[in-house]
């Protein structure tokens, strides 16, 4: 029963996003990384130009990431990022941040959606008639486009840092804790762009 009433769920929302229901698809990315912000985006599709190849961003390649970055960015009706800071990540917890994060963005979007659709299964306090969607960004299109805005975005952030901040590895981990990243914490210490209340770093704090 719980499938088919989830399938009915989209196939609603397909429905209303195709009569011009204005659909806010909201996602972040950034919750498993010792550095960097927890990044979120939301995203207005318009029905009449629609985008081929959407899909959960971690399932693209970079290239193909960066050309529906693009598409996204000339076809939508509007898209915004929200984030929320290393401190504040600190201050308030992964989840809270990454929830402010979406209030954030959703609240940054030049028009207001009727609907906001989140991908995962915890919403943001927001005024607006919300639904969670498990795996949403492989199920509902403006969800996807939305994962694909936050990453490219965190992305390209994380980037820049690896030139300001040589040695870790950012530009290829991205700051999640890989091997590599946690070898380089070991040599080159902790910066102020990483996350204090993450265990790999608290940890490494603890010890100096």
């Amino acid at each position: 029963m719980a499938s088919t009433s989830a399938d009915d769920m989209l196939a609603q929302i397909r429905c209303e996003a195709a009569t011009g229901v204005l659909f806010a698809g909201v996602d972040e990315v950034g919750r498993g990384p010792l550095a960097g912000p927890v990044i979120s985006a939301a995203v207005i599709l318009d029905h009449r130009r629609p985008i081929d190849g959407l899909a959960d961003s971690k399932k693209l390649t970079e290239k193909r990431r960066d050309r529906l970055y693009d598409e996204i960015c000339e076809r939508a009706l509007c898209w915004a990022v929200g984030r929320a800071e290393v401190a504040e990540i600190d201050r308030l917890n992964i989840l809270n941040a990454s929830l402010l994060s979406m209030q954030r963005a959703v609240h940054a979007l030049a028009i207001a959606p009727q609907k906001v659709l989140v991908d995962g299964n915890r919403c943001p306090d927001l005024a607006f008639d919300m639904r969670c969607i498990v795996k949403g960004d492989s199920k509902v299109a403006s969800i996807s486009a939305a994962s694909i805005i936050a990453k490219v975005t965190r992305d390209r952030e994380m980037l820049a840092l690896a030139e300001s901040c040589p040695g870790y590895g950012f530009e290829q981990h991205k700051g999640y804790p890989t091997v590599q990243h946690r070898e380089a914490l070991q040599r080159l210490g902790v910066t102020p762009h990483h996350r204090r209340s993450f265990r790999p770093v608290a940890e490494l704090l603890s010890d100096d």
